[in-house]
């Protein structure tokens, strides 16, 4: 009976929800002692702000505490409320032999958040965008088919990319292609992996997966910084990508743009690498040493100076955060960001491969033939010929490259 009567109130007490959050946040707790009231728990259960300010501070009165030897004596004035208070609120004065300022962080409830979101809207619509990207390509191959050659091959060959530049390109995208797949199935095993093939599967998997993604890690920061510098001032935008983006590359059409070494499509997957790849890498080097390089503290205090929540009409960010609260945030940029990125090297890899002709060439071996430098690098290959003294070809439009 007193089950039942405990449900009917429960059920009476969540169905005005508005006047719940409003006692929640105004409520007076002095008859709890601060403690949560039922309104509170509901109202945080609902994901709704609850004013915890009293409960906070509320951490003992040594003062005007009993004896130890009284029948309701305390340890140095703190009951155990008091006390796991403290400790809920990180307000506690906690001293620890070992693990540093980690293991002082006795009660951290800020997981569940990044629990929540990684299991929900990052698994559903970081799942969707790698999916929609496949079945857009699929669908745009089936209507507009691969980007072939308009002129005969001339036999005669251009170099396009020397050893070192493919070296790299071959180094970040090989290591980028082994981070997206150990990064998936971290993320997907549980759901799809270990239903199938077993937990014990699974966890080993996961824990190759950890390995391989930890240290492999090193290897795209350093593709990374070589294309950089190698590539950054063919990648600085000028007046040819606009006549490119006004002919949409050559992709919809017969027209074919002028390029330098790198046209404007190349331009943006560039840039995605390096701003996107950058921050990638920055935030997994800050989750291998959340204690030497915490990021979200000092990035949070930059963005409320500048005023940027008022503006989005949020409250400020938090700036006191823990190591297990920085290794959150950071963990949950890094695979937002991993999934635009690896949308984006999808449509690349396609391109680069079966949506054009001769595209492969170019990393391949890094030789390609006149006439597809001709129809889609053509002012490149006018400065190459002129290098060297050649006649260039006739003048032409040239298309989108890999």
């Amino acid at each position: 009976m007193r089950v039942i009567l405990s449900l009917i109130l429960t059920l009476f007490l969540a169905v005005p929800l508005p006047i719940a959050a409003q006692e929640a946040n105004g409520a007076d707790r002095a008859a709890t002692g601060g403690a949560p009231t039922l309104e509170d728990i509901m109202a945080r259960q609902r994901g709704e702000t609850v004013d915890d300010a009293n409960r906070r501070t509320r951490t003992g009165d040594p003062d005007s505490a009993a004896a130890m030897s009284e029948q309701l004596g305390t340890l140095g004035g703190a009951s155990d409320p008091e006390l796991w208070r403290a400790l809920r609120f990180n307000s506690a004065d906690i001293s620890v032999s070992a693990g540093g300022d980690v293991a002082k962080v006795l009660v951290q409830d800020g997981g569940m958040a990044w629990y929540e979101f990684r299991k929900g809207p990052l698994a559903k619509y970081g799942g969707w965008l790698l999916l929609g990207t496949l079945a857009a390509l699929v669908l745009f191959y089936l209507l507009r088919g691969k980007i072939k050659l308009d002129e005969e091959k001339t036999g005669r060959t251009v170099t396009r990319f020397q050893f070192i530049e493919r070296f790299a390109h071959w180094l970040l995208a090989g290591s980028f292609i082994l981070l997206g797949i150990t990064g998936l199935l971290v993320k997907y095993g549980r759901d799809y992996i270990a239903p199938v093939l077993g937990n014990e599967f699974n966890a080993t998997l996961l824990l190759w997966s950890k390995y391989i993604h930890n240290n492999v890690a090193w290897a795209f920061i350093l593709g990374l910084i070589m294309i950089f510098f190698m590539w950054v001032w063919h990648n600085i935008p000028n007046r040819t990508d606009i006549t490119w983006f006004a002919q949409a590359g050559g992709i919809v059409g017969k027209k074919h743009p002028p390029a330098k070494k790198f046209n404007a499509g190349q331009k943006i997957i560039f840039w995605s690498c390096i701003l996107l790849g950058g921050s990638i890498a920055v935030s997994g080097v800050s989750m291998l040493f959340p204690f030497e390089l915490p990021l979200f503290a000092k990035t949070f205090s930059v963005l409320n100076s500048m005023g940027i929540p008022g503006l989005l009409g949020m409250a400020d960010f938090p700036t006191a955060l823990a190591p297990q609260e920085e290794m959150a945030f950071a963990s949950a940029w890094h695979a937002i960001v991993s999934f635009v990125l690896m949308a984006i090297i999808i449509a690349h890899i396609y391109i680069g491969s079966v949506g054009m002709e001769g595209a492969y060439d170019a990393m391949g071996t890094g030789e390609v033939d006149e006439a597809w430098a001709h129809q889609h690098h053509s002012i490149w290959l006018d400065e190459v010929k002129s290098a060297k003294g050649e006649a260039a070809p006739p003048s032409k439009s040239a298309t989108p490259a890999e």
